[in-house]
């Protein structure tokens, strides 16, 4: 079968977040054992796993995420990159509704090359900051919440852009501060100049990835948060990582609209069948 590795929420190669991308033929998943050695054989933030479903139904595909070490509840990066899979090789020509631990999830193309995934809004609530939260990251936070159990971070809110781009975290002391991991914002120093709203970068150590490049799923917490500071609904975040990736966000409700573009740099073949 065939795997691809597709870099999302950037419109250039080795930029973005990479993702793994299975397609399966099957009606069902593989072992989940097989799924997660695969994903990490691949060794990425998140591999996604998807097959068809019957026509009819309330999705098309039914869709799955795997660290190197662990299942994920939502993943919106290697969801842009499997739309992105299925629209460039034909699988899908229009919308795609996937199956997902959260419910259906959306995915729209436009015809500028963008996609357009409709998540869940994250609920927000403040929180109060975790013993050692300011030491592992070597910075004192600004207000802290909680986010969804479909997301399970912190977001934890910090004094300005350059103390979020200038972190060192503690990655160990970091582990078990939340049920998944720790979103860092802070508004844009220069919205006009950098066109961006707000940074944030995000880390995960706990799910064995230190920092994620771009991660769509936090943007849905990062949405309603920088919505009702800005008192804008329609934004665009900046992931501030070493690959660099753009999501622009649009407040809908419920529902959260995360805009990005993805790239395909390795198509190959999968030689270990389930």
């Amino acid at each position: 079968m065939r795997i691809r590795i597709v870099d999302a929420f950037t419109d250039r190669p080795f930029a973005g977040n990479p993702a793994g991308v299975v397609l399966l033929d099957s009606d069902a998943f593989p072992d989940d054992g097989w799924l997660q050695r695969v994903a990490a054989e691949v060794n990425l933030s998140e591999t996604a796993f998807a097959h068809p479903l019957p026509p009819g139904g309330d999705a098309d595909w039914a869709l799955r995420w795997f660290t190197p070490v662990t299942e994920v509840d939502l993943c919106g990066h290697a969801t842009l990159a499997t739309a992105h899979v299925l629209r460039s090789t034909g699988r899908a020509t229009g919308a795609v509704r996937f199956a997902a631990r959260p419910g259906v999830l959306g995915a729209t193309a436009a015809e500028d090359g963008t996609l357009t995934l409709d998540f869940p809004t994250s609920s927000l609530t403040p929180a109060r900051i975790p013993d050692g939260m300011a030491e592992a990251l070597g910075a004192r936070p600004v207000s802290v919440h909680d986010t969804a159990a479909h997301v399970g971070d912190l977001l934890v809110e910090l004094a300005d852009e350059a103390t979020v781009r200038a972190l060192a975290p503690g990655f160990a002391a970091l582990v078990g501060l939340s049920r998944r991991g720790v979103i860092v914002t802070a508004a844009a120093e220069d919205p006009g100049r950098g066109g961006y709203d707000f940074v944030s970068r995000c880390f995960y150590p706990g799910a064995g990835i230190d920092e994620d490049p771009v991660t769509g799923s936090a943007h849905t917490a990062l949405a309603p948060f920088w919505s009702e500071r800005l008192g804008r609904t329609e934004l665009t975040g900046l992931q501030a990582s070493a690959r660099t990736g753009l999501v622009r966000t649009a407040l809908r409700g419920d529902r959260t609209l995360l805009t990005g573009r993805a790239v395909t740099v390795i198509d190959g073949e999968l030689l270990s069948s389930p």
